[in-house]
């Protein structure tokens, strides 16, 4: 075969790996971005209100808000906002279009690495195979995709880390400065990237000290290469000097991320920082092929990074890469697998794989699997098809395109039609928030109205009134807003306060999420019971993820509370739990729990119970509220979990607190009237087991007698 029909074959699959790659990065991660994921993730919000201030002329190069951003995502963001608008899809398309990216860098750098030999002979199908196989794995990855498709800056590490190690060895090959110099800019921009690009550097000093040994050929050969050393170090030093200085002039803002990545500082690595590290270091390798990340942010059902397949070719290839280590290539991809794993691996507290902190190392990951594919072919070609390798080369091509298509298929499938109705996916991205600014800015402007929205969340540095940031960035409705961050100190005094603040109030009107809509722990019982108490209920409406209450009569001339006072009712359990009080009324009127509480006809009752539990509880508990009629059969229950001021369960941990649960109660019509006795029972959520009170050693305890009427 001539050498030209032998370019024009390489040619005409390049091209045609090239257009499947397009095809298949425009189907995963571009199409219906908009759409899916259905909802915002706070992140994503928080970086949208980050490039909304960029518009208004703050700019940063770090944004210290909620723990800290790189600047990159934010400054691609408001560029997309000036033309698309403040929209999900300005959001979403820059980080989209890197992962995008990251596929078709991919196919040019295993070209690159493995499209010669160590002679420098031309390898190129070689190199195209590798390139093709880690690329096309990348663009089919479940994982991968769902990753690409939300607005999280990791996407850009990936993107500008093949880039850099693309152009450095295009360049340093060829001794071609400018290419040298564009690869230590990509360098400079991956530290504006994510917090795991910090680790990169470890890859490019341990890359190059590695052409050092044997010690005496490596130094006489530094002096050689030293100045692209250089050049490739000051470029990528001129790129990164602000976030650079930014960090000098800010240390804490650099630690503030930084400590997410130490094992040694968690609970769990106390006495055995070793063991702890070992142990991350096996959950994040069974990751490749045996175990799933269980955050649905970054996986679909707990699925591993590699299917079966898929897994046996990357520890084939990891395996041949360490047989070949003194290669370039082969000694590149371990040492990029080894150092990107780490901010997964050093993360504290971790107990199951995060494919997040691992994306650095994905590219390396799929290339491996590339290079396990070649040498199964190079095996099979010299014992079966010595005499036949063209056969060999279309059978393996047939049977990679298949594989690879069936899995694209696989991955389209499960994205588009199972994974974003998943109730977990749902809450994670709080499709609920959607649905509800899509409702506000239907109404019309009315300044005697005000919505009030329970926002479970916690953002910081957001002001005295906590903003849900996916809500500030797409709401542009005219309607007043007020979001509350229900756990927040003095919560009845600061709703009070908004609402005198507004003029001829007429109707105020309360969102109740669903809980499957939006976290918030107990609040919609905490607005019921203020409005209940300080304003005239006239109705509902529902929209599926969450109701509208609406209030009139709005009672601002005396001091809103919870409750007037607490009676003491201290109830000590045997699992470092105690009841220390309660209290119990019917709207503004609090009921004594010592005598028959009749609640008449209307059927209304609000309780609070207040809790404190000793340091260092590790169990999560729930409370079960039971109804018994004088027959002694349980007529009506409720469970609910205890959720701590801070919006975390029992078993958080920390110092002793004391905080309350509150609950409103509307029995059914259909309950008979007549007595009952409500009863408390405290239990572990996780073995269902109820726990006693000490000295009785029962596990219900009774609360209150109450008398029902006739329902009207």
């Amino acid at each position: 075969m001539s050498a030209e029909t032998e370019r024009f074959r390489l040619a005409l699959v390049a091209g045609g790996i090239l257009f499947a790659l397009a095809l298949a990065v425009f189907l995963l991660r571009l199409q219906r971005l908009d759409e899916l994921p259905s909802g915002l993730h706070h992140d994503e919000g928080a970086h949208g209100m980050d490039a909304l201030r960029v518009l208004q002329g703050k700019h940063a190069v770090f944004f210290p808000a909620n723990t800290g951003r790189e600047g990159l995502v934010v400054y691609t963001i408001a560029l997309a906002i000036s033309f698309l608008g403040r929209t999900v899809l300005a959001l979403r398309l820059p980080t989209a279009l890197a992962s995008a990216g990251t596929v078709l860098v991919l196919l040019w750098l295993g070209w690159l690495l493995f499209g010669k030999d160590e002679e420098g002979r031309a390898t190129p199908w070689r190199g195209l195979l590798v390139g093709g196989i880690g690329a096309g794995l990348l663009a089919v990855s479940l994982g991968q995709t769902i990753i690409g498709r939300a607005a999280l800056r990791a996407n850009f590490l990936p993107l500008f880390l093949c880039l850099c190690l693309a152009l450095l060895w295009w360049g340093w090959e060829g001794r071609i400065w400018w290419r040298v110099a564009l690869a230590g800019t990509c360098a400079g921009l991956l530290l504006y990237t994510y917090i795991a690009a910090r680790f990169a550097p470890f890859l490019f000093l341990l890359f190059g000290l590695s052409f050092l040994l044997p010690w005496g050929r490596g130094v006489a050969r530094l002096r050689v290469e030293l100045p692209k050393v250089g050049v490739f170090l000051g470029a990528a030093g001129l790129i990164a000097a602000p976030i650079l200085v930014y960090f000098a002039l800010h240390p804490e803002q650099f630690f503030v991320r930084s400590n997410q990545l130490l094992i040694i500082q968690s609970e769990r690595s106390q006495g055995d920082p070793l063991g702890a590290f070992l142990d991350n270091v096996l959950v994040h390798l069974m990751a490749l092929g045996f175990r799933g990340d269980p955050n649905w942010r970054h996986n679909f059902a707990g699925q591993p990074m590699l299917n079966p397949w898929e897994a046996v070719f990357f520890w084939l290839g990891a395996g041949m890469a360490v047989r070949r280590w003194q290669r370039p290539a082969y000694r590149m991809l371990l040492l990029w697998l080894a150092v990107l794993l780490m901010p997964a691996v050093l993360a504290r507290d971790i107990l199951a794989p995060n494919t997040l902190r691992m994306i650095g190392a994905a590219p390396a990951i799929y290339l491996l699997a590339g290079v396990g594919v070649w040498e199964t072919y190079r095996f099979l070609r010299e014992r079966f098809f010595r005499k036949n390798e063209n056969i060999a080369a279309m059978l393996l091509a047939i049977l990679v395109s298949c594989s690879v298509l069936v899995q694209g298929v696989s991955t389209y499938h499960t994205y588009f039609q199972e994974w974003g109705d998943e109730s977990e996916v749902y809450h994670e991205y709080a499709v609920g928030w959607i649905d509800l600014i899509q409702v506000l800015s239907r109404q019309p402007p009315d300044a005697e109205t005000v919505y009030l929205i329970p926002d479970g969340q916690r953002h910081k540095g957001l002001g005295e009134e906590f903003r849900s940031p996916s809500f500030e960035y797409l709401y542009q409705g005219a309607a007043q807003v007020h979001l509350f961050h229900t756990a927040m100190p003095n919560l009845a005094q600061k709703i009070e306060s908004t609402l005198a603040a507004v003029e001829n109030i007429s109707t105020v009107k309360v969102v109740d999420w669903d809980t499957k809509a939006a976290w918030t722990g107990d609040e919609s019982d905490r607005f019921a019971v203020l409005f209940g108490k300080y304003g005239r209920y006239l109705g509902s409406d529902s929209y599926g993820s969450f109701q509208i209450h609406s209030y009139a009569d709005i009672a601002l001339d005396r001091r809103w509370t919870f409750y007037e006072h607490l009676e003491p009712l201290t109830v000590y359990y045997d699992g470092d739990i105690a009841l220390e009080g309660i209290a119990l009324g019917q709207g503004e009127k609090q009921l004594s729990t010592q005598q028959l509480v009749d609640l008449g006809r209307d059927r209304s009752l609000w309780l609070a119970l207040q809790w404190q539990t000793d340091s260092g509880l590790d169990v999560d508990y729930a409370i079960s509220l039971r109804l018994y009629n004088t027959e002694g059969e349980r007529s009506y229950q409720r469970d609910v979990v205890l959720w701590k001021p801070d919006h975390t369960l029992t078993g958080h941990g920390g110092v002793s607190e004391l905080f309350d649960t509150l609950l409103q109660f509307e029995f059914a019509s259909d309950l008979p009237p007549g007595d009952y006795e409500m009863r408390l029972v405290v239990y572990s959520t996780e073995t269902q087991i109820p726990t006693v009170e000490i000295g009785v050693w029962e596990p219900e305890k009774l609360l209150a007698r109450l008398h029902l009427d006739e329902s009207p």
